[in-house]
């Protein structure tokens, strides 16, 4: 990929970003476009635009690290989301993995890509290099979050799904790429970014 990516952002801007593209989100889309060429150089293109629509849509299209909910601090996060369990809206969640564990550490999504429960982290932690256990709250933080996101769905991560199992010679399943992270959850949603992006980086 050249270094020129001016058309790029004048494409997102339009399309999926609705006319408007900000500096965070300028920020965040060169920050992935960065952390891949540095992890995988040469991997496909359209596994590149699936990433990048997973993370428009993981963090609202801030394309920034976000906590779940969009809380500001963990505290508002953990109480958000007991309200929404309590109120029954979180059907697929059987145990309140936000809720502080015996260290008063919480293990709720964070980052571009929601990461969530201990284990995750756990595993996280290896493919970075950073002790995400010692110290949940690093995941917040731009370098790291991209690493998780490319590495994690590069590697199936998340739930034993990779990028290449999707996109590969002959084969982008757009839709059934979701299962990368959670399942059929917006998959056709995602799978419309995915393609918007896809259509942004052929110049690049």
């Amino acid at each position: 990929m050249t270094s020129d990516r001016a058309a790029f952002f004048d494409l997102v801007r339009a399309k999926p970003f609705r006319g408007r593209l900000g500096e965070g989100q300028v920020r965040g889309l060169g920050a992935i476009l960065d952390g891949w060429n540095r992890l995988w150089p040469g991997g496909r293109r359209d596994a590149l635009a699936y990433v990048l629509a997973t993370a428009f849509h993981e963090t609202a299209a801030t394309m920034q690290p976000v906590r779940e909910t969009l809380a500001g601090t963990d505290k508002t996060a953990i109480a958000r989301l007991d309200a929404a369990f309590a109120a029954g809206r979180l059907g697929s969640v059987r145990t309140p993995y936000w809720r502080p564990d015996t260290d008063g550490k919480s293990w709720l999504g964070r980052g571009l890509v929601q990461l969530t429960h201990r284990r995750n982290y756990e595993a996280m932690s290896k493919v970075t290099g950073i002790d995400l256990v010692a110290d949940p709250a690093r995941a917040m933080e731009m370098d790291v979050a991209v690493t998780i996101l490319v590495e994690g769905m590069r590697r199936g991560s998340f739930t034993g799904r990779r990028l290449d199992d999707y996109f590969r010679p002959g084969r982008a399943d757009w839709r059934t790429a979701r299962t990368i992270i959670n399942g059929k959850d917006r998959a056709g949603l995602v799978a419309g970014y995915g393609r918007t992006f896809l259509q942004a980086l052929a110049g690049l």
